[in-house]
């Protein structure tokens, strides 16, 4: 499975723009009910505008607003990004931190968020069970699970940990561009012989 989509997306990579953790982690916060392509329309200027952990923490929450509002949800995206950063300040020092546990304690931030930055950034080990890779892997049979964590636990005895972030990204990719929610395109899906939901 995971020579055949790696095969069909030779180049699959977190799709949000970023420079930084801090970036990278506040965009994944905004990324909820909403896309990649969304959301990289604002970061450019959000972080044009505070570039820290330490400007977004101390930043004008109606600025704040303005700027990510084409993201949907924006008032609890707001207060919950401007919270995230305001404890890496007092907490960590404005530096995102590199375990599972630490971040996970901070607002806004779950085992999908962490996982993603501790994944791209980091580079350590971690499924990012969101949306695409709950309805693939499910579609796959891989996991019987409809909770995210039970899930990632499934996965996690079917895959070589050094595979598992690249293998959700992956699965991301193919979740955007082929397995839709609705009406997957199976018939020229790479999966589709070995896929018991295949529509072939």
């Amino acid at each position: 499975m995971m020579a055949r989509l790696r095969k069909l997306y030779p180049d699959a990579d977190c799709e949000l723009n970023f420079e930084s953790a801090f970036q990278l982690l506040t965009a994944v916060i905004m990324s909820a009910q909403t896309t990649d392509v969304q959301v990289n329309k604002v970061t450019g200027k959000l972080f044009s505008k505070f570039p820290t952990a330490k400007d977004l923490a101390e930043g004008d929450i109606e600025k704040i607003k303005e700027i990510i509002k084409p993201t949907g949800y924006y008032n609890a995206k707001a207060q919950s990004i401007q919270t995230c950063a305001q404890q890496l300040v007092t907490r960590f020092g404005g530096v995102v931190p590199q375990t599972l546990e630490e971040l996970t304690t901070l607002p806004g931030v779950g085992r999908k968020t962490a996982n993603v930055v501790l994944g791209v950034v980091f580079g350590e080990r971690g499924w990012t069970v969101d949306t695409h890779v709950q309805r693939i892997t499910k579609r796959l049979g891989l996991t019987k699970n409809d909770d995210p964590y039970k899930i990632e636990l499934d996965l996690q005895k079917l895959f070589p940990d050094d595979d598992w972030s690249l293998l959700s990204i992956t699965i991301i990719w193919h979740g955007r561009r082929m397995c839709f929610a609705r009406k997957p395109d199976c018939t020229v899906c790479p999966l589709n012989e070995i896929c018991p939901s295949s529509e072939v």
